[in-house]
C-alpha cells in the first residue's frame, strides 16, 4: 500500500494424478445427446441441457484435479490473503527514513506522529498476519488488518484515488472470506436481541466476502490501454465475476478467476524485471502481492463454496 506513491527524497513440489483424472468428457451420441443410462432420454435434449451437464462434468474434473491440493487449500488462502500486508511492512521498515520524510514534507505529519503511525501500522500487519496464518484469534486480526486499510488510506491520502479503493474493495473481501471461516461455534448472545446461529453469520460473511472479490476485475477493467485480449479477456472475466456474486458455479468461476489472475499477475506485474532503482518498480511489486492476496481470498471461496445465499445451495433445496 505504501508503494503508491513516491516517497523517495529529491536528488542531492511432485503428485502423480489420479487415472481418471484426465477422463474424457461424457461421451456423446450422434444426434448430439449425451450417451446415459439414466432416466432421460438423450436425444430429447436442449441446447441448455447439454450445457449444463458440459459444465457438470467440468466441475468434477475440477474437483479430482484439485483433490491433492484440497486439504492446503485454506493454509495457502489464508497465507495469499496476508502475503500483501506481510510485503508491506517489510517495505516500511527497509525505506524507513523515506517513508518519515513523505509523511512529515507531504502529508503533515508533526515529527514523532509520524513515527508511531509507521510503527503502530508494522507491528499491527505482522502480528495480525501471523495470527491469521496460524489461526489464532482471526476475528480481531481480520479487523486489525481492516482497520490498516482504512488508516493507510487517510495516511497516505489514497483513499478516494480509485484503483485503490476498488482493490482494496478486493483484499477486505478476502480478509471477510477469512472472518466466516474462522466464525467459532461459541455464541454470543445478548438479552433481549435476536441472535443468528453460527451457519446464519457466515453466509451473510461468505455473501459479502465474494462479492467484494471480484472488484480487483472491475478495476482491471477501466484502466489501462484496450486492446483484443484485452476485451476477450474483460468479458470472460465479467462473466466469471458475475456468477461469483450470484453464487452460480461459484467453485468453478472462482478457479477460473484463480487460473486468469496469476497469469495476469505473472505477465503484467513482473515487478522483478524492473531495474530496482525504476520508479515503476514499487508500483508493480504492490500490484502483484495486491493480486496474490485477491487470489488466496478466492482460494478460500473454491474450498469453502458460496455459502447458503447463493444459487448453487437453493439448487440443492429445491
Amino acid at each position: 500500500m505504501t508503494s503508491r506513491i513516491n516517497i523517495n527524497r529529491p536528488a542531492p513440489q511432485s503428485y502423480s494424478p489420479q487415472p481418471y483424472a484426465s477422463a474424457a468428457p461424457p461421451p456423446m451420441s450422434t444426434n448430439g445427446g449425451v450417451r446415459s443410462s439414466g432416466s432421460f432420454d438423450a436425444s430429447s435434449e436442449s441446447p441448455l441441457e447439454k450445457v449444463r451437464v458440459w459444465a457438470s462434468w467440468a466441475e468434477d474434473q475440477i474437483d479430482i484435479l484439485s483433490q491433492p491440493l484440497r486439504p492446503y487449500l485454506p493454509s495457502i488462502g489464508r497465507f495469499l490473503i496476508v502475503v500483501t500486508f506481510l510485503e508491506d511492512a517489510l517495505r516500511i521498515v527497509s525505506q524507513w527514513g523515506d517513508q518519515l520524510w513523505y509523511l512529515q514534507k507531504h502529508r503533515s505529519f508533526p515529527w514523532g506522529i509520524s513515527h508511531f503511525f509507521l510503527f503502530i501500522n508494522v507491528v499491527t500487519m505482522l502480528a495480525a498476519s501471523g495470527a491469521i496464518i496460524a489461526k489464532r484469534y482471526s476475528e480481531i486480526a481480520v479487523g486489525a488488518l481492516m482497520g490498516v486499510v482504512i488508516i493507510q488510506g487517510f495516511g497516505y491520502g489514497l483513499i478516494f484515488d480509485l484503483n485503490f479503493f476498488l482493490r482494496n474493495l478486493s483484499v477486505v473481501g478476502g480478509l471477510i472470506m477469512v472472518f466466516s471461516d474462522a466464525i467459532s461455534s461459541s455464541k454470543r448472545n445478548f438479552a433481549g436481541l435476536p441472535s443468528l446461529t453460527e451457519n446464519d453469520r457466515r453466509k451473510y460473511f461468505q455473501l459479502v466476502g465474494r462479492v467484494l472479490l471480484i472488484f480487483l476485475f472491475i478495476g482491471f477493467m477501466i484502466q489501462g490501454q484496450w486492446s483484443f485480449a484485452r476485451v476477450l479477456v474483460s468479458i470472460f472475466g465479467l462473466i466469471a465475476c458475475g456468477m461469483i456474486a450470484v453464487g452460480f458455479k461459484a467453485k468453478w468461476s472462482a478457479a477460473f478467476l484463480v487460473i486468469l489472475l496469476s497469469v495476469f499477475n505473472v505477465v503484467i506485474n513482473n515487478w522483478w524485471s524492473v531495474h530496482s532503482h525504476h520508479p515503476q518498480r514499487d508500483f508493480l511489486k504492490y500490484d502483484f502481492f495486491q493480486t496474490l492476496s485477491i487470489v488466496g481470498g478466492l482460494l478460500l471461496l473454491v474450498n469453502m463454496g458460496p455459502g447458503g445465499l447463493s444459487v448453487d445451495e437453493k439448487k440443492k433445496i429445491y
